[in-house]
């Protein structure tokens, strides 16, 4: 972890992917980052896939350098603990309702005097309030009815939905960024802010922000299916004589010079240039435009070569390319993993599963970005934090864990 975020505190309360992502960023970045849970464990807790000890690797993952603190959050009690943390921390960090017991209103009405003027950032579902994941917000984007294979007939064939929860990352990013901005506005006014930031604005926003909503008005139909091309690029998946797939993509004049001299193609190229009249030199459109007898060009030179050779040739012109790796050959790739400093040895994963574990994306150079740390057991640091934050005693903390209303660590109930 960096420590450009050391000197912050923020309260987590969240449960799936978008929310805890927005706090793992900010933990990879230094910050104290305490996510607090209902005793038993969040919504998330137990997501699959677990490991044979009943230990979730996604909750591992998406949960590294945080704190936990487990509260019975179905009591008025272990509610108010969790408000007052948040009201005497002043960053929060939730997924939950906007109308809950952890509403903006409801925290910052609980802030001592001294305490830092409340920011909160909220995940939603869309902006009128009706619930949203991912999965149901691909669906409205449009994309899931634009991907597949050229030849499916664009009336009668199936969506096809991704398989990573795009939206909620690209969500957990901007969350985090939309913290840190209140937070700046907040040093220099004063202010805290209230920041909901809606998944289904998210995904409508970003293809907004792409030129595809624009595309499909001035259009006034929508787009065909493409397969793996590139639209308005050229770029598709290719095979080799050894059944190898490989990605190339070609959108700069370099990248297309070197892929053309990679496959030894210029003279059936200049050929089809004289035939059509295009000039595939001279940008995207025209390669795009007849990628169809592009594509034939370079898939009979790669249908004649063992992958090998292909891929000596590209990098040798510097292309643009890569190989397609099931996950799991991914996971286990020395170029991707073994030999990439964005990974780091193993820590002491509550799983007990040893595993590489990434760091923060950004690189920071001469800083030393340390090791990647643990999740944290739940409950771990429930006595910690609330001995620190709350300054309540070793006897007040036992009287409460008798009473159900905060848990230790659970280590050992797995």
């Amino acid at each position: 972890m960096y420590k450009l975020l050391a000197d912050l505190s923020i309260i987590e309360v969240s449960s799936f992917v978008a929310s805890p992502t927005a706090g793992l960023y900010c933990a990879q970045m230094g910050a104290e980052v305490i996510r607090v849970d209902h005793k038993a464990g969040g919504l998330d807790y137990d997501r699959y896939m677990l490991t044979k000890e009943g230990r979730s690797l996604s909750w591992e993952n998406l949960n590294r350098a945080k704190k936990s603190v487990a509260l019975d959050l179905r009591s008025a009690e272990g509610r108010e603990l969790c408000v007052e943390l948040a009201a005497r921390t002043g960053q929060l960090i939730t997924n939950l309702p906007e109308r809950s017991f952890l509403a903006h209103d409801a925290v910052k009405a609980a802030q001592p005097q001294g305490a830092p003027d409340l920011t909160s950032v909220r995940i939603m579902g869309w902006h009128d309030g009706r619930q949203a994941m991912d999965f149901t917000v691909n669906a409205a984007s449009g994309y899931p009815l634009m991907t597949g294979p050229e030849d499916w007939d664009m009336e009668t064939a199936p969506p096809v939905n991704q398989v990573l929860p795009a939206w909620d990352f690209i969500t957990g990013a901007y969350c985090a960024f939309a913290l840190l901005a209140a937070l700046r506005h907040r040093d220099a006014t004063g202010q805290g802010s209230e920041v909901r930031v809606p998944l289904g604005d998210v995904a409508i926003g970003t293809v907004a922000n792409s030129g595809l909503m624009a595309e499909m008005l001035y259009r006034g139909s929508d787009r065909e299916r493409l397969g793996n091309a590139i639209w308005g690029a050229f770029g598709r998946d290719f095979r080799s004589k050894d059944g190898v797939r490989f990605m190339v993509a070609a959108l700069t004049p370099k990248q297309w010079e070197g892929l053309v001299a990679a496959f030894g193609v210029a003279t059936p190229i200049g050929q089809l240039e004289a035939t059509t009249g295009a000039n595939f030199s001279a940008g995207d459109r025209s390669r795009f435009e007849h990628r169809h007898a592009l594509f034939d060009i370079f898939q009979n030179v790669a249908s004649a070569h063992e992958y090998s050779s292909l891929e000596a040739r590209m990098a040798a012109e510097g292309c643009t390319f890569e190989k397609y790796r099931t996950a799991h050959e991914a996971a286990n790739d020395p170029v991707l993993v073994a030999s990439n400093p964005l990974f780091g040895p193993s820590p002491a994963n509550p799983s007990g599963f040893e595993y590489p574990a990434t760091r923060s994306f950004a690189n920071l150079p001469g800083q030393e970005p340390g090791n990647p740390a643990p999740a944290p057991y739940l409950g771990q640091h429930s006595e910690e934090v609330l001995t620190e934050r709350l300054g309540l005693s070793s006897g007040a903390i036992g009287k409460l864990v008798d009473a159900g209303t905060v848990a230790l660590s659970d280590k050992d109930n797995k």
